[in-house]
């Protein structure tokens, strides 16, 4: 999820745990665990591939966050001995704080269709549940609602306080079951349609649309396609309105070994598209950061100058859980197209490509129309 709904769910939990005691450097200190697990973009990896992959890995991991949690926790205490020989709260309570808010980000993250490894050091299996999307006002609005309300009551009564925070926690649990039960729904609807069809057999994708959970965005893999489509829980219609986009997979089919190809297929869970790539095709230099890429704020070059061949042809992984087409978040040059041979290439980032304005009205009037086109 998003860094302010962490910051919000970890206030949250710091303020249900140690509230009472401590006032608000509960909640300070609950945001700042809930935070922490996200540092990892800060370290380089090697390699745009290894960045995008490695990201949500031994931070986000059950196992090491209760390894470091004790010693997070002698930290907090330390810091505040002095206020702390007055409140009465106890080394056991900073630690029970900082593992509860330090293990809910990772929680939080499965949800969303990135994938967190949370099994760590015994699986790396991604987790992605992806029935939220990454920022969901839904969510994190009533967290912070009940941290604001129990900042505004605590002094004149700590009870109500205590119950508007654990208010804000509840209704946003209850909201990501609802998130999980209508994703569920449409998967129902959308393999009852495919199953007198071409595509019975095809791998189903079904995720949320942005800052929502009533409009889902469906991808159905085939052999050289995929097929996208989306549902509103307002339909009327039980059918699924597909696009077919071409998926020319073999193209990699000289560089499977790759490690990159490997890593991507692997972590993208098959929902990946491959392109040849125009020469005029911009690549990142490094690996920008997603505060970057809004901002626009990217360093590129033409994939003519920055590829090894510069009369090749970029052959191009995209990642089709995060955006939609033509419009996707991360995309990577992987292989070479030079003469008749495809060779691997020391991958690079194609920087997301973000939809027009118009997009953005589109979402809200598909949900309650379905011939609204984009």
């Amino acid at each position: 999820m998003d860094s302010l709904s962490q910051i919000a769910l970890g206030a949250a939990v710091g303020t249900a745990v140690l509230g009472r005691k401590v006032g608000p450097r509960a909640a300070l200190w609950g945001a700042v665990c809930g935070t922490l697990p996200d540092l990892d973009v800060l370290v380089p990896y090697g390699d745009p591939v290894r960045d995008f992959t490695f990201h949500r890995a031994e931070s986000h991991a059950l196992f090491w966050l209760t390894v470091v949690s004790p010693a997070i926790a002698w930290v907090i205490a330390r810091i505040n001995a002095r206020r702390d020989r007055d409140s009465g709260a106890k080394y056991r309570d900073w630690l029970l704080l900082a593992w509860l808010a330090l293990v809910t980000h990772p929680l939080l993250d499965a949800f969303t269709v990135y994938g967190t490894q949370l099994l760590l050091p015994f699986s790396d299996y991604p987790i992605g549940i992806g029935s939220v999307f990454i920022i969901d006002p839904l969510y994190t609005v009533p967290l912070i609602i009940g941290v604001i309300a129990w900042l505004s009551l605590r002094q004149r009564d700590l009870r109500a306080a205590n119950r508007w925070n654990i208010a804000g926690l509840a209704a946003s649990t209850v909201y990501l079951a609802w998130t999980v039960a209508a994703q569920s729904h449409v998967e129902g609807q959308v393999h009852r349609a495919l199953a007198a069809t071409s595509l019975a057999d095809g791998r189903v994708l079904v995720t949320p649309t942005p800052f929502n959970s009533l409009l889902w965005r469906i991808v159905v893999m085939d052999d050289d396609a995929y097929h996208e489509g989306f549902v509103s829980l307002f339909d009327r219609r039980d059918g699924v309105t597909f696009e077919r986009h071409a998926n020319d997979t073999r193209l990699l089919d000289p560089v499977r070994d790759d490690w990159a190809v490997r890593r991507l297929a692997w972590f993208s869970k098959g929902f990946y598209g491959v392109r040849a790539a125009g020469p005029e095709t911009r690549i990142a230099s490094g690996s920008p950061g997603t505060l970057s890429q809004l901002l626009g704020a990217v360093e590129t070059a033409n994939a003519a100058s920055a590829l090894p061949d510069a009369g090749g042809t970029p052959i191009v992984m995209t990642d089709l859980r995060m955006g939609q087409t033509p419009w996707f978040v991360f995309s990577f040059v992987v292989a070479e197209h030079s003469g008749p041979a495809i060779e691997p290439v020391p991958n690079r980032q194609i920087p997301g490509q973000r939809p027009p304005a118009s997009a953005l009205p589109w979402l809200w009037e598909r949900i309650w129309n379905e011939n609204a086109s984009l």
